[in-house]
């Protein structure tokens, strides 16, 4: 099994990536392979709203110069995901928002590629903020079909300086559960396939409110 996290902070090894790498240890520690992708750092234009994709259904967004593809089939390939962002302005970095977007659009509109992959969400904040943060990244989780495995609290941890979440003790055992329960939930997922039939997938339903 393999988790692929996506570090959404312009700092490579800031407060951002030392979340992450709190619960891929406990990940590791449970023989689950993990890598982490750095997006935050890269610059990465955002959904043009061409649906090239929607029409082309190859798996890819049309948009040229950067990684996204790439990342997309790591996605695919993987049996969870890790979105992690720092906050700006209570919400997602900017950077990692175009990623999501663009990718989310491409994965859900190629047969639902991450239905049933196991993602979690995880924030970190200097002070404010982050519960927008972690519910914004969510959003991308719930509309893909994914499970997603809980911890004890919210999967927030605070500090400002890189590496100050490590002071932050509740937040660290926050990640340190979560960790737990993601590698719990992705062995459940795998010793079910074959013996507990998944639920069929049901084409999305589009309602218009103008008439």
């Amino acid at each position: 099994m393999k988790v692929v996290a996506f570090n959404g902070s312009p700092n490579k090894e800031g407060n951002t990536w030392h979340a992450i790498k709190m619960v891929t240890d406990e990940l590791e520690a449970q023989g689950i392979e993990t890598e982490i992708v750095h997006v935050g750092n890269k610059v990465i234009r955002g959904c043009v709203a061409c649906y090239q994709c929607v029409k082309n259904k190859n798996e890819q967004c049309v948009l040229p110069g950067d990684e996204v593809n790439g990342w997309v089939q790591k996605m695919k390939e993987a049996d969870g995901i890790i979105l992690g962002s720092p906050v700006h302005y209570a919400a997602i970095a900017g950077t990692m928002k175009s990623f999501l977007d663009r990718a989310f659009f491409v994965t859900g509109v190629n047969d639902a590629m991450l239905r049933h992959k196991v993602g979690a969400a995880v924030v970190a904040v200097r002070r404010s903020g982050g519960l927008p943060t972690f519910d914004q990244l969510n959003n991308f989780i719930n509309y893909a079909e994914m499970l997603v495995p809980t911890s004890n609290y919210w999967n927030v941890i605070h500090g400002r300086a890189p590496g100050e979440v490590a002071q932050d003790l509740e937040g660290v055992q926050i990640m340190r559960v979560l960790g737990k329960n993601m590698a719990w939930l992705l062995k459940l997922v795998a010793h079910g396939k074959g013996s507990v039939p998944e639920p069929a997938r049901e084409e999305k339903t589009y309602f218009s409110f103008i008439h």
